[in-house]
């Protein structure tokens, strides 16, 4: 049985996030992301100007003239949602969690993807792996993925990306589109990440909280570690304290990013006092650009 709160979330998150793949982001989506390349379809009778490579000899012997190979588009994808639900997403101060956000924009990526007869598989991950959900299609399959997110309850508190990516590798058998979603606040993932991004697609989905940027003014405050449970008594009266934490908030996000730009990644910020659809529908715009400038 599913909780009533659940439910309305998971029907509120399908009427939006179907509609907008539907209505804004499914041509954009089919023009940006590309199958596996060319799947062979038939042979055909050799024409003047026709590349004498796609010959098919085998054929050409016993029809004793020339045949070549019809090649089409390779149009299916599978895309991997790499989900951090440690217990630093489930902090929010402002519309949602950013394990909210997590579920609404694996739900807008899933929908624009079976939209266009793509599969989609899951992997939740703490310092473990949480969760894995093979890769199908369908209204259904996409739903149970949301709610897979939406639900979930973790048996660790702690981040391990490393693991996360490595498990990504070993699933994903052939090229993938993978949105990798976390407030990245882990660290040690980097060779992970450059060996992930040889193979696939990565798209590193980076959430963050206005609180991730800025301590409120609110005198002595304590303040705890959800992943390791840690706490501390800060005075956040003390602009310098407040400036000590916005700056290194702030050289995370920017080292994160540039770990991003070394291996050409599309990283896309979505923010939880802000909407989940403008970052991804921007996401796909720019590589759009690329894609016609090419």
């Amino acid at each position: 049985m599913i909780p009533k709160e659940l439910l309305r979330q998971l029907r509120k998150i399908e009427f939006v996030t179907a509609r907008l793949a539907n209505d804004e982001l499914a041509g954009s989506y089919t023009s940006v992301f590309k199958g596996q390349g060319l799947a062979f379809r038939d042979v055909r009778q050799y024409l003047q100007g026709d590349d004498v490579r796609k010959i098919d000899w085998n054929v050409t012997a016993r029809m004793n003239e020339p045949f070549v190979k019809v090649f089409v588009e390779e149009r299916e994808l599978t895309v991997m949602l790499v989900v951090d639900l440690s217990s630093s997403e489930l902090f929010g101060t402002r519309r949602a969690t950013k394990a909210q956000v997590a579920g609404e924009v694996a739900a807008l990526v899933s929908f624009s993807a079976i939209r266009n007869n793509d599969r989609v598989g899951l992997v939740i991950a703490t310092d473990r792996i949480e969760k894995l959900v093979p890769p199908k299609k369908g209204d259904k399959h996409v739903l149970r993925v949301v709610r897979e997110i939406l639900g979930f309850k973790p048996r660790s508190a702690t981040t391990n990306l490393d693991g996360a990516l490595h498990t990504l590798a070993k699933v994903a058998r052939r090229r993938s589109l993978a949105f990798v979603i976390s407030d990245f606040f882990a660290s040690g993932f980097e060779r992970a990440l450059a060996l992930a991004a040889a193979k696939h697609d990565i798209i590193p989905v980076m959430l963050i909280d206005p609180r991730d940027e800025e301590l409120p003014s609110v005198g002595l405050a304590t303040f705890e570690d959800l992943e390791t449970g840690e706490s501390v008594v800060v005075d956040t009266s003390d602009p310098r304290v407040r400036d000590h934490y916005a700056r290194a908030m702030r050289r995370l996000r920017n080292d994160r990013l540039q770990l991003f730009k070394k291996h050409s990644l599309d990283a896309c910020i979505v923010r939880t006092d802000g909407s989940f659809v403008t970052p991804i529908r921007d996401l796909f715009a720019r590589r759009a650009q690329r894609v016609r400038l090419r």
